[in-house]
């Protein structure tokens, strides 16, 4: 239960404010640019003396290497979705070329090992292919007799090439992976709060039903000798069966389980508010009150308006502590009832909840968020400028649910 919870993100979806280069903002067109950049640089750049580069004449370029070179760089547009390919087909050019000057394709292959890192779904191919790149460069350096130090830093550049897309590839998995059991725990938590909603929705309409059985078998008794009496109760029947229904239609609403029921009383409701104002005070809570409620609720939102008000107590009492100022504000408006809890936030941080401040099992801003959605309304909760919090609940007294 932490009222600091953010809502659950989709999964997939990306976080607000994170960077996105142009490889993730328009990946057709990045990857476009940069085959294009590397088969220039493989056709345009050659070794000079002194380990230079140097650019070479373009109308000297042998006219099958450069179809060698077009064929590589064409294959790299395509390195997200067959990256494995794509490597073969940069090593299978880059072969006819080892040794000679134009032997400039090691950026292409660079960019394909990174591409089987980051994009390939089995783990295979990778060692394959920097094997294979490196007996290139292996192959390549000794025709060209370079050092052996210059040999290594190549081989080293390959392999980490693929090594550094592998790494991005298993840190992304995380990061979806996290995502999605981040939403499985939103919705976990969501039907186990409608469950234990509709099991206090189930124990209300029963309540009902057993009041109608008393006051008809009260009238049927009474029925020859008060016709008043009886006409009176069966009044209170009618009543108490319109209200039944209005509830059992928001019950319905909600999926509940077959599972055994806490207790056959009835639901407590904000009648019962001083008594667990009581309680959080007897645990060194500092509440005020304010009730502004003037007309009877329907049950499903007297109801719903004690477990928003209980748990936003307790919530008070775990992360402010003992010893903090809150005021909760009950409003009659226009639509609905508004429900305000404000705390100053400096109490004493506690670690757990007082066992005076008993209450059903919950989860904090989510549950409360849920029991307002089922009713119609809306929840807000959010640190106060001054310090300290404050939740807003809005809940509808007519109307359907959503």
């Amino acid at each position: 239960m932490d009222r600091r919870a953010p809502h659950a993100k989709t999964p997939g979806r990306s976080v607000p404010g994170r960077f996105r280069g142009p490889f993730t903002r328009w990946p057709r067109g990045a990857d476009a640019v940069l085959a294009t950049a590397m088969f220039l640089l493989a056709v345009l750049l050659e070794d000079a003396p002194g380990d230079a580069m140097a650019v070479r004449p373009v109308t000297g370029i042998f006219q099958p290497v450069l179809l060698l070179f077009a064929v590589a760089g064409v294959a790299l547009y395509r390195r997200r979705r067959r990256p494995v390919a794509v490597l073969c087909v940069a090593l299978v050019a880059w072969a006819p070329t080892l040794g000679s000057s134009y032997s400039t394709m090691g950026g292409i292959v660079i960019v394909a090992l990174y591409s089987v890192g980051r994009h390939a779904d089995g783990n295979r191919w990778g060692p394959l292919g920097v094997g294979a790149a490196i007996a290139a460069v292996t192959i390549d350096g000794l025709l060209h007799s370079f050092p052996w130090g210059d040999i290594g830093f190549g081989a080293l550049v390959m392999s980490g090439a693929w090594y550094l897309g592998r790494r991005l590839r298993l840190r992304a998995e995380r990061a979806a992976r996290f995502l999605k059991e981040q939403a499985a725990e939103a919705r976990r938590i969501v039907t186990e709060e409608r469950t234990h909603i509709a099991r206090e929705l189930h124990d209300v309409v029963a309540h009902r039903v057993s009041m109608m059985t008393v006051q008809a078998g009260a009238a049927r008794m009474v029925a020859a000798e008060d016709p008043h009496g009886a006409l009176e109760a069966m009044a209170a029947v009618e009543e108490a069966g319109r209200q039944a229904l209005d509830e059992l239609r928001h019950l319905l609403g909600v999926l509940r389980p077959d599972s055994e029921r806490d207790g056959l009383g009835p639901q407590p409701g904000l009648a019962d508010l001083p008594r667990l104002v009581a309680e959080v005070r007897e645990a060194g809570l500092d509440v005020s009150v304010t009730n502004g409620i003037r007309d009877p609720l329907p049950a499903r939102v007297d109801l719903s308006a004690y477990r928003i008000v209980q748990e936003a107590l307790t919530n008070v009492l775990k992360h402010s502590g003992p010893r903090t100022h809150t005021h909760v504000q009950l409003r009659d408006e226009s639509d609905g009832l508004t429900i305000e809890v404000l705390d100053d936030g400096h109490g004493a941080t506690v670690q757990g909840v007082p066992a005076a401040h008993k209450g059903p099992p919950g989860h904090g801003i989510v549950g409360m968020r849920e029991r307002a959605h089922l009713l119609g309304g809306s929840l807000d909760a959010q640190p106060r400028p001054g310090g300290g919090f404050r939740l807003t609940a809005r809940l509808p007294v007519k109307g359907e649910p959503t």
